[in-house]
């Protein structure tokens, strides 16, 4: 990584690790879901899967890619991607935990590490066939909240992230023994591997992209089965785990799927996640009067819960009804001030009253969210309105050059940073962030 030090090494870190962006016009552009409330379900899913597996639960992340198609893999030594289309086709959270668990025993047994070091010395990485592009691109998602786009080649994601049978079977194994330690039941891994069962007979332009990366065979789903037999007796109910779940999977299938279907299968549902659902629908319509009922009940039901006032925020903030957004938002980081999306929210809303007053207070909460999450493009776009409105150009450079650093598109960063090196005083945190995404663009171009 050369000279980059500090703050900016996390920043330009997984950029520069996956920059490979020479995918074919064919490729399939996918969304990488940004949601406090999903984040927030998948790391609680985590945890203990992380602790059995002797990682850290604070560093280890899952996140959400939306993507049809029934994947999962990982990205680097801390992150899990999830396709959306799993996650939405699977049916309790022991069945998503089997599946974070397995890729946990990717990142514990040392089998991702090995392919990014590979990756990063390989000069000629194109010419060998791997052609990933899983280049972050900044962009909002409408459907899905707050997203970033990205770009991957099928061909060359399933070359890059696909495993051995010897991988998989000590990933399997391993897995088992991390769901047993954190008590959950290693059937639901038997589950989720019979969803896949009979796939490999298939032509491959037909398999799941799952099959593709993790071969399943024969003697894979009945040495699962051995797992799970053996380690019955370790099964403990967690309805937490099992209410996150469902949260995380109802919200995401009603910013996803049609509102109308939504609104039908959610009609009778009484429950917080129901109400969710046709929260979310009633705004897709767009109903705006409809969906602000249901976020009244939800209040009433879960009045302490962050996640509603922030989805009433981002209801009321697009409904362009800006002062009671910034209510609600400010109500959700007082329930929740450690919360970075939640943080970046807020300032959005701030932002969005455009008076010299809350702009400043945008300022301060954007600041805050970059500081615990560096890696959001959003956030960093809205981080540079503010400074440009309170009149610190340098900055709102410095921001705007990480937003496209983040993206991959560190030719634009660069120009960006020079022109921030040239605004703010030499050696300040400003310059020196700059300086470091420069560092990274010229360590890119030379390879």
């Amino acid at each position: 990584m050369g000279a980059m030090t500090g703050p900016a090494r996390g920043l330009i870190g997984l950029a520069l690790a996956l920059i490979l962006s020479f995918a074919p016009a064919a490729s399939r552009a996918q969304s990488l879901i940004r949601d406090a409330e999903i984040e927030y379900a998948l790391k609680r899913l985590t945890q203990p899967l992380a602790v059995a597996a002797g990682l850290s639960p604070e560093r280890v992340r899952v996140m959400v890619l939306q993507d049809s198609s029934l994947n999962a893999f990982v990205l680097d030594s801390q992150t899990v991607m999830v396709h959306s289309g799993l996650l939405l086709r699977l049916e309790s959270a022991a069945e998503l935990q089997a599946v974070i668990s397995h890729e946990l025993a990717h990142i514990a047994n040392g089998h991702i590490t090995r392919r990014l070091s590979n990756m990063r010395s390989a000069g000629s990485a194109a010419a060998m066939g791997m052609l990933m592009s899983l280049a972050v691109a900044a962009a909002g998602h409408a459907d899905a909240g707050a997203g970033i786009a990205m770009g991957s080649s099928s061909t060359a994601q399933r070359l890059f992230f696909a495993h051995t049978r010897a991988e998989e079977a000590s990933a399997d194994q391993a897995g088992a023994r991390y769901m047993a330690r954190a008590g959950i039941s290693p059937q639901a891994m038997v589950k989720v591997l019979e969803i896949f069962r009979g796939q490999e007979a298939l032509s491959r332009s037909r398999q799941d992209p799952y099959v593709l990366t993790h071969p399943l065979n024969a003697d894979r789903l009945r040495n699962a089965r051995g797992y799970a037999s053996a380690y019955s007796g370790a099964v403990q109910s967690d309805p937490e785990a099992d209410y996150w779940f469902a949260r995380a999977r109802g919200k995401l299938g009603a910013f996803l799927q049609n509102p109308r279907y939504t609104l039908r299968r959610a009609e009778k549902d009484k429950t917080a996640v129901g109400m969710v659902r046709r929260a979310v629908a009633w705004h897709r319509t767009p109903d705006a009067r409809r969906a602000m009922a249901e976020i009244a009940r939800l209040e009433a039901a879960r009045g302490s819960d962050p996640f509603v006032q922030e989805l009433k925020g981002q209801i009321l903030l697009e409904s362009r009804q800006f002062g009671p957004a910034v209510q609600a938002y400010a109500r959700a980081v007082q329930m929740a001030p450690k919360e970075p999306l939640i943080l970046a929210g807020y300032g959005r809303a701030l932002l969005a009253l455009d008076r010299p007053a809350e702009n400043r207070k945008a300022l301060a909460a954007l600041e805050k969210a970059r500081a615990r999450d560096p890696r959001d493009p959003r956030m960093l776009r809205d981080l540079a309105v503010a400074y440009a409105r309170t009149g610190n150009n340098g900055m709102a450079s410095v921001a705007t050059a990480e937003r496209y650093a983040v993206a991959g598109r560190m030719k634009t960063a660069a120009v960006h940073a020079r022109r921030a090196e040239g605004l703010l005083p030499r050696g300040s945190p400003g310059w020196l962030r700059a300086d470091d995404i420069l560092a990274a663009a010229e360590k890119l171009k030379q390879r």
